[in-house]
């Protein structure tokens, strides 16, 4: 075992036929176009990008020439913009370089035994049956005549790793263990089991060996199952269990004639971790109301029963062990887990054995909840505790060091011991938790400014004294109970203190990030309206531009360099301060801009102006709404339902304005049903599978009616394919599961064919005809086959009822092009990608084209939360992958359900590729629309990220934000795939080829 703790040139993007990327950049990052030539010329671009090359950065890339260099530099800010958040609010808050600190006296056990039963609710092994029998009864036999019980509340992410390290090293784990699944160790942290004199662990692969890579020496061992037993289509997931309680049977009856061993076993300071993966695995499978679930409970219920006794047995009843029963996180009633609600953050504590209290009888106790009264345990003292807590009380039981990083509190009605025992402990406790302190303290007074550092003063070095002398003196004149008391003030400030210098730079970050946030958005709204509008007037060319503001910005730059290098700041602060420097010289420059914009505005009345941007406040807002509440988008698709009536456009169009109308409507019922996952409907999926047969039919029969010369065989081929793929798929989600159902596992033939689908479902619609309409059917065929198989209910129509209302949302844009008189209506049906309009053709912006890309981020934002599947990490159902694989794979299963997400995000990107050029509109003018606003969304939530309140708010919060700027992200990369999907066309060979001359 370890040891230590821890274990191009060329065009990139071409828009339409005949244009380059490279002239976008062109006219959005100079001041002015660069004439006769389609690439720039930067020593000519006094924008962005020039004082960027001027200026240097180590971080800004060398433009060269042809490379979209807009789209990098978008690229580039927002992905600032969203690291940033992981850097003030997610970072690391461990701190090395402690003392381990331990309570001098004697300890009351000489072991440990751990069972923690993943994915347990409190609720599950607590409550009695309807008979009035109990779940569990040996457990419930200890918790009313040997023990004591509570719940342990854990926090956000409710997932295996972060719940392990919090009950084992007694700290909770930052968002940078995503990165690696929760599985390894991104941070070198303490552990109890690294301060044991010998810790044996058995159970699972994705647990045990975190604590084993970062123990010091070679004394944690551990006996794990392979990961393709961890199968949610296995015959019985209780085997796990079973597995652990054999091996640990053996394992003990083996050690009679190994002496090595067997003197190892009986030293002090041992734990022994039994880590029971079946409930979580049934529970994912078959929900926690099943009778896989309760019955797996009472299998865990009967194995700690004996494994108690053959322990007892083996030492010889000696009164020395000691017990804990808990879980690192509960479930929903859907099977999953990984957010904040109830259900996944109560778990069971269960202690019993040497050092432990008995249990206490009281009167009354006062609890906001009613589960006392409802699992009939009214009479008996409930210690609830935080999942952090449990750590200490592991240590202080067998007499280990507190583990250095820990935050827990020791919880000292557990214990059944002297006076004398908990206030030392206490104090133990204290003064581990202070040296973190001081520590942190220490590392933040060394990288800051003697002048600007701002202690925290309630634990000034003079009151750190004063605190512990105290405390002392009180343990030394017998006040035990004063103390405890003050110990635990103690704690409390130094926590404090531990929360204080970790956030102590986030004001000045976020508000760098911030004003970032309005320079950029600023620059693009002054670029929209310089080169896509007509209300500024053409500027002066003037050669002898000012030099003085790219002075004054170089030095205003050198300045915070210069603050930060003398502070020996992190590499990442030089980028979140100096970032807003380029970004507000690009605004200075375009000055011209504003002036003449205000001018026009001020000649306008100022009703309209007002009107307008109340009505576009009122749409952000309600972009905003939605992610809390999804019945935000029902009212939206309402409105958007009644636009037709309200802009006249029905005169004109009756037919597709009733077509829209009930579409819309038919998609508003969508965010009002349950989140996907927690009621499993497979008839549904069938009926979306035969819906999209039935209309595939009817669809080819009007393209076979449809006069053109692009048809053919080999594209009637294409859709007689994908037709069967989505028939095969239907019949895979149906017999795939049936066999899971009967327990049979996932059938390796439904496997091959759905990885299949899956491989095919990119390449096929760039086999059939590039016409409108016929291109934008077989990517949702293709798409569909895919959709189906990842589908559990009533999700499976959603793409059907949204690619609908987004061909009608084309014909649509049609009639309001020709109401406004802006251009003539094109024919669509003979409409083809891949002769796209030329750039000449294009016009300026209108008024209207704002609602046209507020519509696109409408309908983005609906597929991403019209089903509630990234609601929040809970709502993902694993049945969702099970098609695929059944066997637990973090990050496939998580790649799946993200596939999943991006499948309705596709079928919107490219519609609105469609409307783009069907409205005679560049496509960089739309999008840059779409960016400012999601760009303001963005900023939106950047203010409402919070670290007060409970997990759950904290964590929404924060993933608010990480998902709208990943929204702003990811349009810009989705914008050049629904160009791919919709432009290009692979050829087959063909045996006959036709020459026209």
């Amino acid at each position: 075992m370890p040891a230590g703790l821890a274990a191009g040139g060329s065009e990139c993007w071409r828009l339409r036929a005949g244009r380059s990327l490279a002239v976008c950049a062109s006219t959005l990052l100079c001041s002015r176009p660069v004439e006769g030539s389609v690439f720039m010329e930067t020593s000519h671009c006094p924008g962005l990008l020039s004082l960027l090359q001027c200026w240097a950065l180590p971080w800004w890339p060398p433009v060269t020439m042809g490379v979209p260099v807009f789209i990098l530099a978008g690229l580039l800010v927002h992905f600032v913009f969203l690291a940033s958040i992981f850097d003030i609010y997610f970072s690391s808050p461990l701190v090395h370089g402690m003392t381990p600190q331990q309570t001098p006296l004697p300890p009351p056990a000489k072991r440990l035994v751990l069972f923690v039963a993943d994915g347990l609710r409190a609720d599950s092994l607590f409550e009695l049956n309807s008979n009035n029998t109990p779940q569990a009864p040996y457990l419930r036999a200890i918790l009313e005549n040997n023990g004591s019980w509570g719940i342990s509340h854990t926090r956000v992410p409710t997932e295996s790793r972060p719940g392990h390290v919090a009950l084992i090293a007694g700290f909770y784990e930052d968002v940078s263990a995503v990165a690696k699944g929760w599985k390894e160790n991104p941070v070198e942290f303490d552990s109890v089991f690294n301060e044991s004199k010998h810790t044996w662990s058995w159970g699972s692969p994705d647990i045990l060996p975190m604590f084993a890579k970062g123990a010091t020496g070679d004394h944690v061992y551990t006996f794990c199952y392979t990961a393709e037993s961890e199968d949610f289509g296995a015959q019985d997931a209780a085997e796990l269990d079973t597995w652990v309680f054999d091996h640990v049977k053996s394992f003990f009856n083996s050690s009679r004639s190994n002496q090595t061993l067997f003197s190892a076993l009986n030293e002090e300071k041992v734990v022994l971790f039994l880590h029971l993966l079946g409930i979580d695995t049934n529970g994912h499978a078959h929900r926690p109301y099943s009778k896989e679930y309760k019955e797996n409970i009472r299998k865990v219920d009967e194995g700690v029963e004996e494994i108690v006794s053959m322990l007892e047995s083996f030492y010889g009843n000696d009164g020395k062990t000691a017990y804990i029963l808990t879980s690192d996180h509960g479930m929903t009633d859907w099977g999953s887990h990984g957010a904040g609600h109830p259900s996944e953050t109560l778990t069971p504590l269960i202690a019993w054995g040497a050092g432990v209290n008995y249990p206490q009888e009281v009167t009354s106790q006062l609890f906001e909840d009613n589960f006392l009264k409802e699992w009939k345990l009214e009479n008996l003292k409930r210690m609830d505790v935080n999942q952090a807590d449990i750590a200490p009380l592991m240590a202080s039981l067998i007499g280990v060091p507190f583990p250095l990083n820990s935050v827990g509190t020791l919880p000292l009605e557990y214990l059944n011991n002297s006076d004398h025992f908990k206030a030392e402990s206490m104090f133990t406790n204290a003064v581990q938790v202070l040296e973190q302190f001081k520590v942190k303290m220490s590392q933040k007074k060394r990288t800051t400014l003697s002048f600007l550092f701002t202690p925290f003063k309630p634990l000034s070095d003079s009151e750190q004294i004063n605190f512990l002398k105290k405390a002392r003196l009180y343990i030394q004149q017998q006040k035990y109970s004063e103390a405890v008391s003050l110990c635990k003030t103690l704690i409390n400030l130094a926590l404090e203190g531990l929360s204080y210098y970790h956030t102590y730079d986030r004001l000045f970050l976020g508000l760098s990030i911030a004003v970032s946030f309005v320079g950029w958005t600023t620059y693009v709204i002054l670029v929209i309206i310089k080169t896509h509008t007509n209300l500024i007037k053409a500027a002066q060319i003037n050669n002898k531009e000012s030099t003085g503001p790219l002075y004054s910005f170089m030095f205003a730059g050198m300045i915070i360099a210069f603050f930060l290098l003398i502070q020996a700041s992190p590499w990442t602060y030089y980028v979140y301060c100096l970032l807003p420097v380029p970004i507000w010289y690009a605004v200075v420059r375009e000055l011209h801009v504003i002036q003449d914009l205000a001018a026009n505005l001020w000649s306008l009345p100022v009703g309209h102006s007002v009107g307008f941007l109340l009505i576009c406040i009122l749409g952000i807002e309600l972009l905003v709404f939605s992610f809390f509440y999804r019945s935000t988008l029902t009212v939206g698709l309402l409105v958007f339902a009644g636009w037709p009536v309200i802009t006249q456009m029905w005169v004109q169009a009756k037919r597709t304005t009733l077509i829209w109308t009930l579409l819309c409507v038919f998609l508003a019922v969508f965010p009002l049903m349950p989140v996907v996952g927690r009621e499993p409907n497979i008839p549904l999926v069938i009926v979306a599978g035969l819906t999209t047969l039935l209309i595939s039919c009817f669809s080819l029969a009007s393209f076979s009616r449809s006069e053109n010369k692009y048809r053919g065989k080999e594209d009637l081929k294409v859709y007689f394919y994908q037709m069967f793929s989505i028939a095969l798929s239907t019949y895979v989600v149906s017999s795939t599961h049936n066999s899971l159902k009967n327990k049979q596992g996932l059938p390796v033939f439904n496997q091959i064919v759905s990885w299949m689908t899956l491989a095919s479902s990119s390449a096929l619609p760039l086999l059939s005809p590039t016409l409108l309409f016929q291109r934008l059917f077989s990517i949702l065929l293709s798409l569909m086959a895919t959709y189906l198989l990842l589908s559990t209910g009533y999700e499976a129509l959603f793409p059907l009822v949204l690619s609908g209302l987004m061909l009608v949302w084309i014909q649509m844009e049609q009639e309001a092009l020709q109401h406004y008189g802006l251009s003539l209506r094109s024919k669509l049906a003979v409409f083809n990608f891949a002769y796209a309009t030329d750039i000449t053709q294009f016009r300026q912006l209108h008024l209207d084209d704002i609602r046209r890309s507020f519509f696109f981020v409408f309908f983005i934002v609906t597929a991403f939360f019209g089903t509630g599947n990234i609601a929040s990490v809970n709502s993902f159902d694993p049945a969702s992958v099970y098609c695929f694989l059944t066997v637990f794979s973090p990050f496939m299963m998580g790649g799946l359900l993200l596939l999943k997400v991006v499948i309705p995000f596709v079928l919107v990107s490219c519609a609105f590729e469609a409307v783009q050029v069907t409205t005679q509109l560049s496509s960089k003018s739309l999008f840059l629309i779409v960016l400012v606003i999601s760009d303001i969304m963005a900023l939106h939530f950047f203010f409402l990220v919070k670290d007060y309140g409970s997990w759950l708010d904290i964590g929404t919060s924060i993933s608010h934000y990480v998902l709208v700027m990943s929204l702003t992200i990811f349009m810009m990369l989705m914008n050049g795939l629904a160009q791919l999907l919709t432009t290009k066309r692979l050829e087959l060979s063909r045996r006959t080829k036709h020459h026209s001359t």
